[in-house]
């Protein structure tokens, strides 16, 4: 799991399924559950595009190693 999610990930999505959890048991099924469960989504939606981020983030430092080594080897 370490692989798809940092720490702080893990924690956010922890505590707000706690949260989220608690509402329901505290405030039942009314509109106000509508209003926690889309607090839910805004958190799994950043997660995710936090996730999207750091993966592009490693493809472009990947791709200027590799243009860095070409200059390197075409200087010499």
């Amino acid at each position: 799991m370490k692989k798809y999610f940092s720490t702080a990930d893990i924690a956010v999505i922890a505590i707000t399924f706690i949260l989220f959890a608690a509402a329901l048991f505290t405030k039942g099924f009314t509109n106000a559950l509508l209003l926690e469960a889309g607090v839910l989504l805004v958190s799994v939606k950043i997660i995710m595009m936090n996730f999207k981020c750091s993966q592009t983030n490693k493809q472009i430092l990947e791709k200027l190693r590799e243009l860095d080594e070409d200059i390197k080897m075409q200087s010499k």
